[in-house]
Parts: structure tokens; C-alpha cells; sequence
């Protein structure tokens, strides 16, 4: 418990000294974020997770998001998966972003209630030829609340650009995620993490840093009882 506290406490000082900034050096904005995964079991160590994102925001008009794709785990041992997939990345309203195809793979190792997930990404523009790199580490720490499902969650995720593109990609450290929540179980098979997500983008190339309140809902659907890391976005 005091592990737990003591990861939350970071978390909420790291959200509280962005928020504090002068309100000159950044811009905000209000969103709402919802994700449902679909895991379903090939074998006992292989699975394929379907995704889809919606992303709604204030300064872009609503709905400015879409992700649709999939990938594959496999299980190398107990508490150690490898993963690969694809990802269909749309941008709508006043979102004036590229729609891009996004190759991934990751590593997650989950030690009891800690997880750890390196993703790299590879990002496909249409306005440009070069692959733009994207390495996001992540750490999530869950407290089990009784036996019927209910955790407690935190989690912290870094977005590392190690190149530059043509098309706008610049490299170096882009931005954080962090998430305050609990998870809901509905069924043995169903489940949701609903939370607190804020999201700080350094300030880049000329443009204001921005930071981001949104609520995310991430539901999980198991088709067949396997257990299967679960990690944010």
C-alpha cells in the first residue's frame, strides 16, 4: 500500500507542476477518450486484440480521432509477452493531422500488480517517404481491491522521437501521458478502466506546449477466458 501511495503521489506532483504553469506558456483542452479491445485466444500462449479509438475534443470540434487495428501476442513465458500489429490512425474535424498507417511492436513484462511496456512504432505519412520512429515506454501499477475484479490503477507513458521527417516528425522527447483510475469488472470475460488521463505535449518547434484533461473509458472484452496483460491505449 505505501508502494502504491507513494507511485500516485508522483504521478499527481508531475500533474499538478504542468497545471500550475503560466497559463501564457501552454494551451488546454478538454477530451474525452473511449477504446474497446477484443482479445480473442488462438492458442494457449498466442492471441489477436482488435482495437478501436474514438478521440473527441473541445479545440478541434469533437470528434478529431480515430484508430482502427490489431495485433498479435505471444507469450515467450509466464509474465512475459511479445507483440506485433497495425494500426489505421484517421484524423477528422479541425484536426488538421495526416491520416497515417502505424506499424508496432512491443515487449510487456508484468511483475504482480506492476506492468512494463516498451512499444515502438513505425509511422507512415502520406506527406512524406521517411518512417518515423517512436519509442513509448510505459509503467502502469494496479491494487487489487477485494476478489471480484475491482483494482485501482496509475500509470505513466513517455512519447521518445529518435528521428526527424520531412513530414513534421521532430525528434526528441514529445510528450506524457498520465492516468488516474479504477477498474470496473462486468462479467468474468468483461471489464472497464475508467480514469482521469492527462496529457502534456512540450512545446516543439515554434508551437505552444498543450495540455490535455480528458476521461478515458477502455473496455475490455475477453471471448474465451484468457489471461492477457492489459495495458493503456
Amino acid at each position: 500500500m505505501t508502494l502504491y501511495r507513494l507511485t500516485c503521489g508522483a504521478t499527481a506532483i508531475a500533474c499538478v507542476a504542468f497545471v500550475a504553469a503560466p497559463a501564457a506558456a501552454q494551451q488546454q483542452d478538454e477530451q474525452a477518450w473511449f477504446q474497446v479491445n477484443t482479445n480473442v485466444p488462438i492458442t494457449d500462449d498466442f492471441r489477436v486484440t482488435l482495437e478501436q479509438i474514438a478521440r473527441f475534443g473541445d479545440r478541434q470540434g469533437g470528434l478529431f480521432q480515430t484508430e482502427f487495428g490489431g495485433i498479435l501476442g505471444y507469450r515467450v513465458t509466464h509474465g512475459i509477452e511479445l507483440g506485433v500489429g497495425y494500426r489505421k490512425v484517421g484524423s477528422h474535424n479541425r484536426n488538421s493531422a495526416a491520416d497515417e498507417d502505424r506499424l508496432r511492436q512491443h515487449i510487456v513484462a508484468t511483475f504482480g500488480p506492476f506492468l512494463g511496456r516498451l512499444r515502438l512504432d513505425e509511422r507512415f505519412n502520406p506527406r512524406g517517404s521517411e518512417v518515423g520512429f517512436r519509442l513509448r515506454p510505459l509503467i502502469r501499477y494496479n491494487h487489487r481491491l477485494g476478489d471480484r475484479g475491482y483494482a485501482l490503477f496509475v500509470s505513466h507513458e513517455s512519447f521518445i522521437l529518435p528521428n526527424s521527417t520531412r513530414w513534421g516528425q521532430l525528434h526528441g522527447y514529445e510528450r506524457m501521458r498520465n492516468i488516474v483510475g479504477v477498474t470496473v469488472p462486468f462479467s468474468k470475460l468483461v471489464s472497464a478502466d475508467v480514469g482521469y488521463l492527462n496529457q502534456y505535449r512540450t512545446a516543439r518547434a515554434g508551437a505552444r506546449a498543450q495540455m490535455d484533461h480528458a476521461i478515458t473509458v477502455q473496455l475490455t472484452i475477453n471471448v474465451a477466458q484468457h489471461h492477457a496483460p492489459k495495458a493503456d491505449d
